[in-house]
């Protein structure tokens, strides 16, 4: 795998894209895919950039929890990385992969927080401070290299990622005074791919044997799915069986929605007045249960299952992840902001089911009015 080019560009050097694109990468590649190898570029600190430099790049996922209705506790390498850099020390080098014939795609997830503008951003700087200055100036760089456009894959889970992420980047280019022909390479030769990511990263396990000779090792769910928006023109080729293409991701963000974070929702206001603190916990109570499947299956599946693809799989996939033995996942942190929530993830479902079946859907209006 080392002989292969240079062809990704990845803006984020946490957990999640490591367990992610990058394991789906690194599997690729063993199939003889020759997707390439990433370049990481970390901003924040210099820490995880110094230890995957240390290993080549290479690390362990621990991926745990149901699969197929088993528990499975294995141990993948990932070996797609090449190398990582720090942007604040080595932003020249940044520039020189940039201007790479080879590259061919740019990732990134740098949260919600990341789509932010840095007020003190300046044309004139020689590191930009934000995470769309930085891609501006990248882009900038390979587009006066007279290098072809490059496909961009944010995995920032953002409602229309990437049209938010291009036209942030047109406006500061507007706002700069860039020329109008960089600005129609940025928003006509680069191709953007919205995109939906799901996978729970649990981090480094605190006990596992693998610590002593890898302290990159990290640990994720079973579970992974990556709705990526289809393209002519998309460089990223890479087929994996988490990948789904499609022509328009936002049903599977209200897939997600309705179903896995409507359960979480729904669920903690059941379990969290019977005393239960974990999800694991609850989902395990033969009485919860039964109640969250009816809850699932006949009121939010039958309302939206016409509106998004394998509505009942990915409820079953819910359960299971909601049982994951390897993971404490508290009521605590998803009560946070539990109004916006209900009217987020339960309301519309309500309301959507009535006006399809013309009657309410008890069990859905129960939990409704017992949350507020």
């Amino acid at each position: 795998m080392t002989h292969l080019p240079e062809t990704i560009l990845q803006f984020g050097s946490g957990r999640f894209l490591r367990a992610f694109v990058d394991s789906f990468i690194h599997q690729g590649n063993e199939q003889g895919q020759n997707v390439g190898r990433v370049v990481v570029v970390q901003s924040t600190g210099d820490a995880r950039a110094a230890g995957l430099n240390e290993q080549n790049g290479q690390y362990h996922i621990v991926v745990r929890g149901y699969e197929n209705g088993s528990v499975v506790d294995r141990v993948e390498l990932c070996a797609s990385i090449s190398r990582a850099l720090h942007a604040g020390t080595e932003w020249d080098e940044v520039l020189r992969v940039a201007t790479s014939p080879e590259l061919k795609t740019i990732l990134s997830n740098t949260t919600e927080a990341g789509f932010a503008r840095d007020a003190n951003d300046a044309a004139t700087d020689v590191v930009p401070k934000s995470f769309p200055a930085k891609l501006l100036r990248v882009l900038s760089a390979r587009w006066q290299a007279k290098q072809p456009g490059v496909t961009i894959v944010p995995c920032e889970l953002i409602e229309g990622n990437a049209g938010i992420l291009k036209a942030l980047l047109k406006q500061i280019a507007t706002e700069w005074a860039m020329p109008a022909e960089f600005i129609a390479y940025i928003t006509e030769e680069c191709v953007w791919l919205h995109t939906l990511v799901d996978r729970i990263v649990t981090g480094t396990p605190k006990d596992h044997p693998l610590l002593t000779t890898d302290p990159m090792v990290i640990v994720a769910e079973p579970f992974a799915f990556f709705a990526l928006e289809d393209h002519p023109r998309s460089q990223f080729v890479l087929q994996h069986p988490a990948i789904v293409r499609t022509h328009d991701v936002l049903p599977f963000f209200l897939r997600k929605v309705r179903i896995l974070n409507a359960a979480h929702t729904a669920l903690l206001i059941r379990a969290v007045p019977l005393g239960f603190t974990i999800v694991r916990d609850a989902i395990n109570d033969p009485e919860l249960n039964a109640w969250l499947r009816k809850l699932l299956f006949e009121e939010i599946v039958a309302t939206i299952e016409s509106r998004v693809d394998r509505a009942q799989w990915f409820a079953e996939q819910t359960l299971d992840r909601f049982r994951n033995p390897f993971i404490d996942h508290k009521f605590a942190d998803i009560a946070l902001h539990h109004e916006s929530k209900i009217r987020v993830r339960l309301v519309p479902t309500r309301d959507e089911y009535t006006a399809k079946f013309g009657k309410s859907p008890p069990l859905l209006t129960d939990v409704i009015e017992a949350g507020r």
